[in-house]
C-alpha cells in the first residue's frame, strides 16, 4: 500500500524542512561572519567604513582609494564556540496516534563547529587618484552537528554551508576630500543538510534525507569616504542583496514499512536571498596618538521571507526574518611609532523571530568585547593580531515542522528547547606594503 502518490511527494515534503533549516543557515548575526579583518577584529568592527587600506574592502570599496602605497593582507581567524542545546518538552506525532516525547538525547554540547576561516586582500595603485583591488572572504559560513539520537534530529542533524566571495574593485579619489569605490560581489555556496525523518509507528527506527549542493552568484557593493579634515573621516557603504540559486541532490534512505518504496535520490533546486548592509563608519584622530572609532550596520534581513524551493516540484518555507541595526565603538592607541593597541564594544542583535528559531544555527543576540595590537615589523610589513570574546543571551528553540506535510501520513514535530553560549575569536594577520 503506498500512501505517497509518487517519490516527488516525499520530495516535496523533505524539502520543505531541509529549506527551513537551509533558512536559519543565512543568517547576519547567527550565520554571517564579520571575521574578515584581524585589524578589525582588535577594535570590534567598530571603524573599518572609515578606515583606508585594502583589509578593509569588505566593508567599504572606497577604502583604497588615495592609497599612498600597494598593499596586500592575509589573515587568519579561529573561532571556537562553546553551546549547549537542551530540549524543554519537544514532541513527535505518529500514525493513528497523539504527540509524544520526541525522546533520545535531550542535551547536546557543543553542536556549533569550531572553525578556521582565512582571508586576504590587495590593492594596487595605479596613480594618486585611481587604485584597483581585490578580497577574497567567506561572509557566510558555518557548521552544525547533533549526534543521530539527538531531540533535534527531525528538523536537524549536520548543516554545512560556505561561501567564498570574490570583490573586484575600482577606487578613484578625484578630490582630496572624497573617496568613491565600486565593485561587484561574486559568490560562489556550498551546502549540505541533513535531518532524521519519524517513520509511520512507535519504535521504528528513523530514516533521513539529506540536501547537497552548490550555485555561483553575484551582487555589487558601492562606497564613499569623506576626509572631512585631516583628524576626521566618514565612511558608508551599501552591499546588495544576493539571491543564491543552488542545484544539487537530494537522498532519503532508511524508510521502512509503509514508506519503504519512498526512498530515493533526485536532482533537487532552491533558492534564498541574503540581506543588503548599509554602513556608516566614523574615525576621529583625537589625539596624535588616540583614535576613536564608531560603526553602525543596518541589515536587510527582511528581504529573507522564504526559502524557494524549485525542484523536484516548487515550494516555499516562511522565514519572516527581521532587519537589524548593531552598533560598535572602539579605541586605536599609537604606544609608540612602531606599535599600537587596540580594544572595542559591539551589541549585535539576531534577526530570527523567537517564534521559528530553529537548532540548525541556534541564534541569539550577543555582546562583542575585543582587544588588538599591531607591530611594525621594518618598513613595509605590519603584523596583527585580535582576540574577541562573544557573550550570547540566552535564547529559545521554538520551531514547528511537519514531515509528508500535505499527505495522509504527515508527522507533526514541535520543538521546544534552551540554548546558552559563548565564544572566542582570535586572529593574526599580515600587511604588506609595496
Amino acid at each position: 500500500m503506498r500512501y505517497l502518490s509518487s517519490a516527488c511527494g516525499v520530495a516535496l515534503s523533505c524539502l520543505g524542512i531541509l529549506g527551513g533549516g537551509w533558512a536559519e543557515d543565512a543568517r547576519a548575526a547567527g550565520f554571517y561572519l564579520q571575521d574578515q579583518s584581524v585589524k578589525g577584529g582588535g577594535r570590534a568592527y567598530s571603524g573599518e567604513a572609515a578606515d583606508m587600506g585594502a583589509e578593509s574592502l569588505w566593508w567599504n570599496p572606497a577604502s583604497i582609494a588615495g592609497i599612498e602605497q600597494s598593499e596586500s593582507y592575509s589573515g587568519i581567524t579561529g573561532i571556537f564556540v562553546n553551546s549547549t542545546v537542551t530540549d524543554h518538552g519537544s514532541t513527535v506525532g505518529h500514525l493513528g496516534g497523539g504527540p509524544r516525547a520526541i525522546g533520545g538525547n535531550d542535551r547536546v554540547d557543543n553542536p556549533v563547529s569550531n572553525g578556521i576561516l582565512p582571508t586576504g586582500a590587495f590593492a594596487y595603485r595605479i596613480n594618486g587618484q585611481w587604485a584597483v583591488g581585490m578580497s577574497v572572504t567567506s561572509p557566510f559560513s558555518f557548521v552544525t552537528k547533533y549526534p543521530t539520537d539527538s531531540w533535534t534530529r527531525y528538523t536537524a542533524l549536520t548543516s554545512r554551508l560556505t561561501t567564498i566571495d570574490l570583490q573586484p574593485t575600482l577606487a578613484w579619489r578625484p578630490t582630496r576630500w572624497l573617496g568613491i569605490g565600486v565593485g561587484p560581489n561574486i559568490e560562489y555556496t556550498v551546502a549540505a543538510l541533513s535531518n532524521a525523518l519519524p517513520n509511520l509507528f512507535p519504535g521504528q527506527p528513523d530514516g533521513q534525507q539529506t540536501l547537497h549542493g552548490n550555485g555561483w552568484n553575484v551582487g555589487y557593493n558601492v562606497g564613499i569616504q569623506l576626509h572631512l579634515t585631516d583628524r576626521l573621516v566618514f565612511g558608508a557603504a551599501y552591499r546588495s542583496r544576493v539571491k543564491h540559486e543552488i542545484s544539487g541532490k537530494l537522498d532519503v534512505s532508511g524508510l521502512t514499512g509503509l514508506l519503504a518504496g519512498q526512498n530515493f535520490r533526485a536532482d533537487a533546486g532552491a533558492n534564498f536571498t541574503t540581506p543588503w548592509a548599509a554602513t556608516f563608519g566614523l574615525r576621529w584622530k583625537a589625539t596624535d596618538r588616540l583614535t576613536l572609532n564608531a560603526q553602525t550596520v543596518r541589515q536587510g534581513w527582511s528581504t529573507f521571507d522564504a526559502i524557494y524551493v524549485t525542484s523536484p516540484v516548487k515550494s516555499q518555507t516562511s522565514e519572516n526574518y527581521r532587519d537589524t541595526l548593531n552598533g560598535a565603538f572602539g579605541i586605536d592607541y599609537q604606544v609608540t611609532p612602531r606599535w599600537v593597541m587596540r580594544s572595542g564594544v559591539q551589541y549585535d542583535p539576531t534577526p530570527t523571530p523567537g517564534p521559528t528559531r530553529d537548532a540548525r544555527v541556534p541564534d541569539a543576540n550577543r555582546w562583542l568585547f575585543s582587544i588588538g595590537t599591531s607591530v611594525l615589523v621594518g618598513k613595509r610589513l605590519s603584523v596583527d593580531a585580535s582576540v574577541t570574546y562573544v557573550d550570547f543571551q540566552n535564547s529559545a528553540i521554538t520551531r514547528n515542522a511537519t514531515a509528508y506535510g500535505g499527505t495522509p501520513v504527515q508527522v507533526p514535530v514541535g520543538l521546544r528547547g534552551t540554548v546558552e553560549a559563548s565564544g572566542v575569536v582570535a586572529g593574526i594577520g599580515t600587511r604588506l606594503w609595496f
